[in-house]
């Protein structure tokens, strides 16, 4: 699942808005995995800017790791 890998990158190191941008930009419409999870309240923006995952985004990381 895209999303889980998403997760994943975001908490492994503080990333910007800018890294998220250039790191996974997408031209395509069903593409849209910073979006979702945004819409989703999986990811907000923390301390100075960097994207962090919410307590229901580390939940979701948490249990797609459980699921492999």
């Amino acid at each position: 699942m895209l999303a889980l890998q998403f997760l994943a990158w975001i908490a492994a190191a503080p990333r910007t808005r800018a890294d998220v941008m250039e790191a996974w930009r997408s031209t395509c419409p069903r593409q849209s995995v910073w979006e979702d999870t945004v819409i989703d309240g999986l990811v907000t923006f923390g301390d100075g800017g960097h994207i962090v995952l919410t307590a229901r985004g580390r939940a979701a990381l948490d249990a797609g790791a459980d699921r492999h």
